[in-house]
């Protein structure tokens, strides 16, 4: 690959390179509640494995930052620090991290009140939380929870892969602003229109996001 951020137009050369890697797969797969019987399995963790791919994932949520910033009507709001959600947010926020120079932080999981925040940071300051996948929201909640519950505040969340079954909803209605860099419907059109998966994957895996895109209850 001679350029990583030049061989697919905008973002979809992260879905190649996704499918590539072996990050995309289909069959049937259930993880947990919120991710039951889905005939389509997104692993964003593959990229730690390509150190090439994850520093032009870095610089795509840069991108998309400073975009969303530079707006007229800005849809991020600066941000004093990064937060990773454990654990696979953590590889990206380093990665954003390193090439931004932006200080990092990390809530350590333990024990219902046994949360600790790894890394050093001031009351008041402004947390961009970074994540890899999204489904319904619920490990980012608790990560923001975490963090404004130690006085850091958080307005915005940068996910890679955004599975369309009401998480933008969920986090708006917690007063969290979601920016997916894909969303799966996007990355299934691009591949059945690339012949990388055949009609019944894509039909199938369309109903099943049409099936489970209302929002979760609280």
């Amino acid at each position: 690959m001679e350029s990583v951020s030049n061989e697919l137009k905008g973002n979809l050369w992260l879905a190649r390179a996704l499918f590539d890697l072996g990050g995309v797969q289909f069959g049937s797969f259930t993880l947990g509640r919120s991710t039951v019987n889905s005939p389509v399995y997104i692993n964003p963790r593959v990229l730690v494995s390509q150190p090439r791919y994850l520093k032009a994932v870095a610089e795509l949520i840069r991108q998309e930052t400073n975009f969303g910033q530079a707006r007229r009507r800005p849809r991020i709001a600066p941000f004093d620090l990064v937060a990773g959600v454990p654990f696979g947010g953590l590889h990206l926020a380093t990665a954003f991290s390193l090439l931004t120079d932006t200080p990092m932080i990390y809530v350590r999981p333990g024990g219902e009140k046994d949360h600790r925040i790894e890394g050093r940071y001031e009351e008041g300051q402004t947390v961009l939380v970074i994540d890899d996948l999204i489904t319904t929201g619920g490990s980012i909640l608790e990560t923001a929870g975490i963090l404004q519950a130690h006085g850091l505040k958080v307005r915005d969340v940068i996910v890679l892969v955004d599975r369309e079954q009401g998480a933008t909803e969920r986090l708006r209605r917690h007063g969290y602003n979601l920016v997916p860099i894909l969303r799966l419907t996007v990355m299934l059109n691009y591949y059945y229109n690339t012949g990388l998966i055949d009609e019944f994957w894509y039909r199938r895996s369309i109903e099943y996001l049409r099936a489970n895109q209302a929002s979760p209850d609280e």
